[in-house]
This record gives structure tokens, C-alpha cells and sequence, in this order.
């Protein structure tokens, strides 16, 4: 960690919010960092749910899967309570349930199954061919070049210090209303040191999984999640861990929305090592909708 003098880093933030404060049995508080935003980020709440759930759970025993739901956005300003409830204790699998609670109501529920490490079948799709992040522009580039004339909530987005950095392939759905296909491939790198610790790994991983998606789903819509003419928020999210992660490298976050209808859209994501093996797969379903007074 930095000395009490210096401001901490973004990623030194992050693993503070994920160290979360034990306050009865089974039950968890949590922070938020104070960056000006009206509402957590959802990735925070995946990321923290999980660690009340791990912190539960026999070390050996790894997460395997998430599924979740939002269902208020969270306040920035307050603690987020998480109650964990253990719902099975197998001689393999552990199943855990948590709620996370704000002003007395459930904000986030979060399922999440635990396996201990076993050998069996190993099989995996291809990572596709995409340019390596050192032939793409950086975040202070992205900056330079295209920032001046954009709008405000662009440019808040992409100039504030953040863990997890972000290069994507293409940039066309930021500053074009051009309809896309709706793929996106972007590589996602740690700003900072993860600890060597599984638990820690696994939040963080979740933390970025919430990352960019909502956007593959506008994108054949010729919009993005900075549309002021919209409303968009993240409905639903889950997640398998497949392999074991390391956080010393890019690891590059495919994307590609099957379906949008019914003000929803759905986007799945593939988390690959820049050597392609496939360490985790994605899916999340958000809310895209035409605000009422346009």
C-alpha cells in the first residue's frame, strides 16, 4: 500500500472495498468509494457480494458460478449491508445465497456454488484474432485524440483513474450514431497488483465482468450507455469461473448481444488470457429503454 501521505491508488481503493467489514456472523459491511457518481457500480456489488459469500466458505473451496439480480440501484453515500445465508454444504459443492441491503431494503441478490479443485473433462472455444492491446490506443491517447469535442459524460468516463484499464478494439460506437454489429472486443488489464490470493482474484474478476457490456447491446442501435435519451441499467448477471486467473497480463473481454426486445437487451462475454485460454464466460441482461419524455 501507498504511505498515509499519499492518495491511494484506484486498485488500492478497490481491494479496500472488497476487504469488508465482519459485523455479526454471516452478515458483512461494506463501502463505496466516493468518485462522484450517483449510483455503485454494479461490478462493486458482484464483486463485494462474493467476497461475504467466500468469506464463508472453506478456503479450498473455489467459486465456480453467480447468478444475480439488481433490483435498486445502490446509494454511494451508505454502507451496503451483506447478509449470506448458507444454503448447502456438500461433500464438493457449497451453495451460498446474499442479499445486499440498503435504508432496509434489498438491493442485490447473489447466488454463488463453491467446488473443490478435481481433474475431469477439459475442452474450450478459440480465442478469436484480435490486435494485441500494445498496437491499440491507450486511455491517455483515447484522451488526447478524441476527447476535446466529446461529450461530458464521455469524457468524465474515460479521464477518471479507474482499476482496471480499457482498451477496445474499435471506438466507433463512442463518437459515431453508425448501427454496428452487435460484437465488441475489448482488452481489460489490472491498473494495479492484485494480491495472490483466490478469493481477492475472483472478486476482481467480477468486478470487470460487469464492465462494457450494456454497450454491445446498443450497438446496432447506433447509441451507447452515454445517450441521455435512454435509460440503462443492469437487470441480471452471471458468471462461471472456469480457470484459474492471474492479473500480470491483459486479458481480452468478447462480446456479442444475441437479442434485444422488450426495452431488455442481452449480451454474453468471453474472458480469455492473452495466450487464449478461456478463464471465465459472462451473460447479462440490462435494461435499455427509450426515456418517456422523448
Amino acid at each position: 500500500m501507498t504511505h498515509n501521505t499519499e492518495k491511494p491508488t484506484a486498485m488500492e481503493t478497490l481491494l479496500s472495498t472488497l476487504d469488508l467489514e465482519p459485523i455479526e456472523v454471516d452478515i458483512f459491511r461494506g463501502v463505496s468509494p466516493q468518485v462522484g457518481w450517483q449510483r455503485v457500480f454494479g461490478g462493486q456489488v458482484i464483486a463485494q457480494a462474493l467476497m461475504a459469500a467466500q468469506r464463508t466458505v472453506e478456503r479450498e473451496r473455489l467459486v465456480h458460478s453467480l447468478h444475480a439480480y439488481f433490483m435498486r440501484p445502490g446509494d454511494p453515500s451508505v454502507p451496503i449491508v451483506y447478509q449470506v445465508e448458507r444454503i448447502r454444504d456438500g461433500s464438493s459443492f457449497n451453495t451460498r445465497r446474499v442479499v445486499a441491503i440498503q435504508h432496509g431494503k434489498a438491493i442485490f441478490a447473489l447466488s454463488a456454488s463453491f467446488q473443490i479443485e478435481e481433474p475431469g473433462f477439459d475442452h474450450q472455444i478459440t480465442m478469436p484474432d484480435i490486435p494485441m492491446p500494445e498496437t491499440l490506443l491507450d486511455e491517455q491517447q483515447i484522451a488526447r485524440q478524441y476527447l476535446a469535442n466529446a461529450p461530458a459524460a464521455i469524457r468524465k468516463y474515460w479521464e477518471r483513474e479507474r482499476p482496471i484499464e480499457i482498451r477496445p478494439v474499435s471506438l466507433t460506437h463512442y463518437f459515431s450514431d453508425k448501427k454496428l454489429d452487435p460484437v465488441q472486443h475489448v482488452w481489460v488489464r489490472a491498473t494495479g497488483p492484485v494480491p495472490d490470493d483466490r478469493l481477492y482474484q475472483a472478486s476482481v474478476l467480477a468486478y470487470l465482468s460487469d464492465m462494457t457490456l450494456l454497450d454491445t447491446s446498443l450497438y446496432p442501435h447506433g447509441t451507447s450507455i452515454f445517450d441521455q435519451t435512454i435509460q440503462v441499467a443492469s437487470l441480471d448477471h452471471s458468471m462461471w469461473f472456469h480457470r484459474p486467473i492471474r492479473f500480470d497480463d491483459w486479458l481480452l473481454f468478447t462480446q456479442d448481444s444475441p437479442s434485444a426486445s422488450g426495452a431488455r437487451g442481452l449480451t454474453r462475454g468471453s474472458l480469455f488470457t492473452r495466450d487464449g485460454v478461456l478463464i471465465a464466460s459472462v451473460a447479462q441482461e440490462g435494461l435499455i429503454r427509450k426515456r418517456a419524455n422523448e
